[in-house]
């Protein structure tokens, strides 16, 4: 299926892109850009560029910070009942120059709006991206929180400024941008007695493990292909559970035919049939959980009733992580 998204564009005049990694705190050497809500790619960590990071700085890119929710022992100390992660601040020093004072002005604008438009109505955060050397990525969504401010010292300003950028977090996690997947199709299908009793796949496509490689439980999303006449989905390891009916009154579609895909999204809880209705009330709450994948391995199964020729199921999902 494909994904819409921004285009991707370059501001100017932004050199080379990045290249040797530098030192961060917190987690090592590696390479940062920053992607505002229009899908405009800065990068962050390029020395030859007209901004870079001051890597001194930079803070808030290490574990996440939790709150503590205990309940006192009558013998003494306390127990842990719940951990409740909290959103993320980062710290984000970066030096801009230019030529000579009108371009400065030109870059430091431009940067500035880059990061200040994630409040706009209907923008969105933006992405800090940080990558290593050897090819992976990790990314969190940004707002701006403040820090765009150029420093009151004698001779700043002129052809160089630095902003020391408070970046929120609304989700601590960091994400790996590279969504792991699982495909389960239909086999061929067999009579059960012609000419020897068989067992159908025309049910179960597969009892099977998810490894989530992640840090923490993530969410995924589930992409149905008809045939179909009822869509089951088991955590074994939980016993948690879900079903989608598409011929459920709230929805008054009927089986879904070969071919017709449904997505269902754990968080938030979204189930959209593949003109964009709404088929939420097929799912059957309140006994419904949409489950999530807890770190390491998963057993699952995927059940369709009425399956056929085509009939699949596709997971995905996108790692989450304590750390940059």
């Amino acid at each position: 299926m494909p994904l819409i998204t921004a285009p991707v564009t370059t501001p100017p005049d932004t050199g080379p892109p990045p290249g040797v990694p530098v030192p961060l705190p917190e987690i090592g050497y590696a390479t940062a850009s920053y992607t505002d809500p229009s899908g405009t790619v800065w990068p962050l960590t390029d020395r030859e560029a007209a901004w870079f990071t001051l890597s001194e700085g930079v803070s808030g890119l290490g574990a996440v910070k939790y709150d503590l929710t205990t309940d006192a022992q009558p013998r003494g100390g306390a127990r842990l009942r719940h951990a409740q992660a909290l959103p993320r601040t980062i710290v984000w020093p970066l030096f801009v120059q230019g030529a000579d004072h009108l371009e400065l002005v030109q870059r430091w604008r431009a940067l500035a709006t880059a990061f200040t438009r994630t409040l706009r109505p209907g923008e969105g955060p933006g992405v800090l991206e940080i990558g290593r050397p050897d090819g992976t990525r990790r990314q969190i969504r940004v707002y701006y929180e403040d820090g765009f401010e150029g420093q009151d010292k004698q001779g700043w300003g002129r052809e160089a400024d630095s902003a020391v950028l408070s970046l929120w977090c609304e989700d601590p996690y960091w994400t790996d941008p590279v969504p792991q997947s699982v495909h389960r199709e239909t086999g061929t299908l067999e009579s059960f007695l012609d000419p020897y009793p068989t067992v159908s796949s025309s049910q179960v496509l597969g009892a099977t493990t998810v490894t989530n490689p992640g840090d923490t439980i993530v969410w995924p999303t589930w992409v149905v292909t008809g045939p179909a006449s009822l869509i089951t989905f088991t955590h074994a390891g939980t016993g948690e559970q879900f079903v989608l009916d598409p011929n459920a009154a709230a929805i008054g579609h009927g089986n879904l035919l070969a071919g017709e895909q449904v997505t269902i999204r754990t968080d938030p809880p979204q189930v959209r049939y593949e003109n964009g209705d709404n088929w939420i009330g097929g799912i059957n709450w309140p006994a419904a959980s949409l489950w999530g994948l807890n770190p390491g391995a998963n057993d699952v199964t995927f059940q369709l009733d009425g399956s056929g020729p085509g009939s699949a199921v596709d997971l995905t999902f996108n790692p989450r992580y304590e750390t940059a």
